[in-house]
Formats: structure tokens, C-alpha cells, sequence
């Protein structure tokens, strides 16, 4: 049975001359999961990935890949696109595919077949990697990457530059990848929306730090969409809430309360507590995202540091 930790990165720093690009990172990868990373151009996300493929040598910390100290044998079982997708240009895809094949020992000419079907590039087999579209060579950088069944897939940007059509096609490409093939997908990006509709699990990192880290559950939880509600008399208002409208609710403080739902009449709800004498302050639409997350934590990042400083 396959181990449940697949990857373990443990107290890692990287510098570049003076420059630290990473600075003392912990985080770990269970099966199964898509681990989202997140951070701005020059936070750390690829040389982590460099690192965590052997493409940049470590120094300072530990790297496992399957509870064991990183090898050739154990990168076998991992599958990256780091930077840009590799393949020849004047190579048609089965070309391509096959080489890669060659390079890693596999000699299974059905596989091939299978691999580039299962990335939707059937209709391009014969094509050449110079034809394609951006976003039909992430396919066949997916195709490679694939070829060898890896357990885990290490993915830096790789919808960078795809158009709406092609960002959608990808991302169901990885979850079918993750549900069908039970691979492990460690992916960064800065389209944080995306990000946030595959990924299960998110690490934050900032000028090379990791600053948090939270399940796509939790940061739900606290990060929620819907109808704000202030009002003088919280419990009165939640118990009208329950009994009118049967709706999934928070009480955030001691004069806010959250609906769940955009689909209430707030003027129909602003008459109905007033009816049953609670004082409404206001209503307000709170919508979250992702992006509104990273930024108030980068925000109380920075305000902790002009604290110390």
C-alpha cells in the first residue's frame, strides 16, 4: 500500500549569493491531495519546485519523497512541468510522446496511445509541437509528465498564458487526473480563482516564507460569501432568521450576523425584523474570494512586521 505522506519538505532555505529566495519552508503533501501554492512573481513557488525535483541542488533542510530521502528511483514516480513544458517543435505529438517514453525506459506503445487520448490531443497525434495551440502544448507537457503513472504531479503555472476555454479544459483535466488516476498534485499559480476550484489544501508563501496554511474546508469557513447583517439585537434577529427563512446562518459577532444566501429580499427581511423590534444598521453584500484571503493575510503580514520593526 502506497504511504499516505507522499511529500515531506522540512525546514528548507535557499540562497542565491546574498539574496535568500527561500527562507526555513515546511509543508507536507498527503495522498490525494491538490495542494494549492500560493504567492506573487518572485515569493519562492518554483525554486521549490527546483528543489523538490533535484533541478536545484538543497543545502539547507530535507526533501522526502515517500517518507524516504529524495533518489532517482523515488523520482521516477513524479511527473513535473516546472517553467515551460519540454518538447521538440519539429516532433509531431506521438513523436514526442514516444521519445519521452524511450528516455524513461517505457516501451508500451498502447500506453502512448492511451496517455494522449486521455489528454484530449487524439485529434493532433500527428501534428507537429510547433502547430499547436499554448494550450494544446500544456496538454502534451501533461502528456509527458504523465507517461511514467505518477504518484505525485508537480505543476508550476502551467495555465499561464491559456485563454478561458483552455483554463477550463485544464482544470478538468487535473481533477480527472486526481479522481481517476489517484495522483497527488502539488500546482502554483497567481489565477487564484482557478487555484481555488481545484485545490484541496492552500500554503501561502510570502518573500520566501510560508505564512499559512489551510484546508480548502477551513478557509471556506472563514472566508465567507452572503448577506451581512448589522443589527442591535443579534439573538432576537438569529432567531427570526431560523424561523422565517430557514437559512444557514453565522453569528460573526456581537451585531453581525452572515446568511449563506444571496437568494433573501433584504428590504422584505429589513421590514421583518423591524416588525419584530430588532434596529437593522445595515445590509450588506459580502462577497470573498481567494484573492481577498492572500491579500489580508500579506496585509497583517506586513502590519506584523511595521509592529516589530
Amino acid at each position: 500500500m502506497m504511504t499516505k505522506t507522499i511529500l515531506s519538505v522540512n525546514n528548507v532555505s535557499k540562497k542565491f549569493g546574498k539574496y535568500k529566495a527561500i527562507d526555513n519552508v515546511s509543508f507536507k503533501l498527503q495522498k490525494g491531495d491538490i495542494y494549492g501554492l500560493i504567492g506573487s512573481n518572485g515569493a519562492g513557488k518554483t525554486t521549490i519546485m527546483r528543489l523538490i525535483t533535484q533541478l536545484s541542488p538543497l543545502k539547507v533542510g530535507t526533501i522526502e519523497l515517500f517518507e524516504q530521502k529524495i533518489d532517482q528511483q523515488a523520482l521516477k514516480h513524479v511527473g513535473a512541468i516546472i517553467e515551460t513544458p519540454a518538447s521538440f517543435n519539429k516532433l509531431t505529438v506521438k513523436q514526442n510522446v514516444t521519445l519521452a517514453a524511450i528516455q524513461r525506459g517505457i516501451n508500451d506503445k498502447q500506453r502512448i496511445i492511451q496517455i494522449i487520448d486521455f489528454v484530449g490531443l487524439d485529434k493532433k497525434i500527428n501534428t507537429k509541437a510547433e502547430h499547436l495551440s499554448l494550450g494544446q502544448k500544456q496538454r502534451l507537457g501533461l502528456a509527458i509528465a504523465i507517461l511514467p503513472e505518477p504518484d505525485l504531479l508537480i505543476l508550476d503555472e502551467p495555465i499561464n498564458g491559456l485563454d478561458p476555454s483552455g483554463i477550463i479544459e485544464f482544470r478538468k483535466l487535473l481533477l480527472k487526473l486526481n479522481q481517476e488516476k489517484q495522483i497527488t498534485i502539488l500546482i502554483s499559480s497567481h489565477i487564484l480563482t482557478e487555484l481555488y476550484q481545484v485545490s484541496t489544501r492552500f500554503g501561502f508563501i510570502y518573500n520566501g516564507q510560508l505564512i499559512k496554511e489551510i484546508t480548502k474546508q477551513d478557509l471556506d469557513n472563514v472566508n465567507q460569501s452572503g448577506l451581512l447583517l448589522t443589527v442591535d439585537n443579534v439573538s432576537k434577529a438569529a432567531q427570526i432568521i431560523d424561523e422565517k427563512y430557514q437559512n444557514k446562518f453565522t453569528i460573526v459577532d456581537d451585531n453581525n450576523i452572515l446568511i449563506h444566501s444571496f437568494n433573501i429580499n433584504s428590504s422584505e427581511l429589513n421590514k421583518q425584523l423591524i416588525m419584530e423590534g430588532v434596529s437593522v444598521i445595515s445590509i450588506t453584500k459580502q462577497e470573498k474570494s481567494l484573492e481577498d484571503y492572500y491579500t489580508n493575510l500579506i496585509g497583517g503580514v506586513n502590519d506584523a512586521k511595521s509592529i516589530k520593526n
